[in-house]
């Protein structure tokens, strides 16, 4: 144990152990359940922070039997088993490193002088505590280090040096977060280490590698988050493209069966009808190219023509009530529109009353709400909580696009209710 560590008191020092403990705690927790994170960076991950927590532990057993005589062989096995945990993440880094710019591990000179270093300094560590060489532990169970000292570290800080200037060289294939994020972890911890060689410093070093990797990880996890979320979006995107593409093809025959029939009937409703389908077809096509948020007056539009179209197939099956007193805000393209269509799709029944949809906008707490209301079957939640993917899909939209919310009202025989909350 450093000379460092015997100044601090008690209380100091397992207020220390305890903090460190629990950050890599909840690291090694949240490397383990948060998803988003590619295999290479969770495995990493997960092996730094069960590295560094059994650092922790074996640096608060190392306090506990230090100065006391009759543990002073636990004294030696556990500096031994400190110095090795120490070791273990800087090829691990070299090998996360090699990975992250792409590059061939197995020819990589860089990965065998970081091995070659690694050997070198174990074999010191092992034959050490049969010589006087590098340090003694006394008979009252303290430990002294020698003239010969900063060469049994001196491997260590090679390895570092060599991971500090790899990352510079390989700046050019790393992300701007990913070159910050590494030299967040190794500068501190080369420069600690440079000093060690000079003056007692582990304590330090254990903290300093605890504090850096969690940093580290907080970085990159923020970057991959953000990576996944651009993912989970356009995943959502395409899934909305398809459900336009996969318009149903019964609608489109009714469409233009209807149209056909009114250019004898009533040749000004074919063209309005027409011309509502073109508009319906052209917002649908519209969407698919759409990347992000659209002005809700747009989706108003197309949902105003899909209205429309129907209306004039099902006559008097179908009213539609409009209370838009607040249209000026952003919502996802698709995101009314398939709420109005799924509204019919389940909700008419030619054997039953007229469905009646209503749709409203309001603001509440400087955002804007959608609610599509229908007086149709409903269904009952205790069977299922979300009856449809099309309303899945957009609530999902809807969380990744804009931070929005849908909720559904709905019960058995008294009609549904959407509700869209846009912060």
């Amino acid at each position: 144990m450093s000379e460092w560590g015997i100044t601090l008191s008690s209380s100091l020092i397992s207020l220390i152990a305890g903090a460190m403990l629990s950050l890599m705690a909840l690291g090694l927790g949240s490397a383990i359940i948060i998803p988003g994170m590619d295999r290479w960076s969770k495995r990493f991950f997960i092996v730094l922070f069960s590295d560094l927590l059994l650092l922790i532990v074996v640096y608060f057993i190392e306090y506990t039997v230090y100065a006391r005589p009759e543990l002073i062989l636990v004294e030696a096995i556990v500096y031994i088993i400190e110095s090795v945990i120490i070791a273990l993440p800087m090829p691990m880094f070299a090998i996360y490193l090699l990975h992250s710019c792409h590059e061939d591990m197995h020819g990589s000179t860089y990965l065998r002088a970081v091995c070659l270093l690694l050997i070198a300094y174990l074999v010191l560590e092992l034959v050490s505590p049969f010589s006087n060489f590098f340090y003694t532990i006394t008979p009252q169970n303290t430990f002294v280090r020698e003239q010969w000292y900063p060469l049994l570290i001196a491997p260590l800080a090679a390895i570092m040096v060599l991971n500090l200037v790899s990352v510079i060289r390989m700046r050019k294939k790393l992300s701007k977060k990913y070159f910050f994020a590494f030299l967040v972890y190794l500068v501190p911890l080369t420069t600690a280490m440079l000093a060690h060689m000079l003056s007692s410093a582990f304590l330090f070093i254990d903290i300093g590698f605890a504090i850096s990797a969690y940093s580290m990880y907080v970085i990159i996890l923020t970057d991959q988050i953000e990576q996944y979320q651009l993912q989970q979006q356009e995943i959502a995107h395409q899934r909305a493209s398809i459900t336009v593409l996969k318009m149903r093809p019964h609608f489109i025959y009714n469409t233009m069966t209807s149209i056909y029939y009114l250019c004898d009937q009533d040749p000004k409703r074919a063209q309005q009808v027409t011309m509502d389908f073109t508009t319906y077809l052209r917002k649908n096509f519209s969407a698919i190219a759409s990347d992000g948020t659209i002005p809700f007056s747009e989706e108003l539009e197309h949902t105003r023509a899909y209205l429309a179209v129907e209306q004039a197939q099902l006559e008097e099956m179908l009213f539609v009530d409009y209370d838009i007193p607040h249209a000026h805000f952003r919502v996802p393209p698709l995101t009314l529109q398939p709420i109005v269509e799924n509204a019919i799709k389940h909700g008419l029944n030619p054997d039953s009353d007229p469905l009646r949809i209503t749709i409203r906008t309001r603001t509440s707490n400087g955002g804007s709400v959608i609610e599509v209301e229908d007086n149709g079957p409903g269904f009952d939640p205790a069977i299922t909580d979300d009856p449809h993917t099309t309303l899945a899909n957009i609530r999902q939209r809807l969380e990744m696009m804009c931070n929005g919310r849908l909720d559904i009202v709905s019960r058995q025989n008294s009609g549904t209710v959407v509700t869209i909350t846009i912060p």
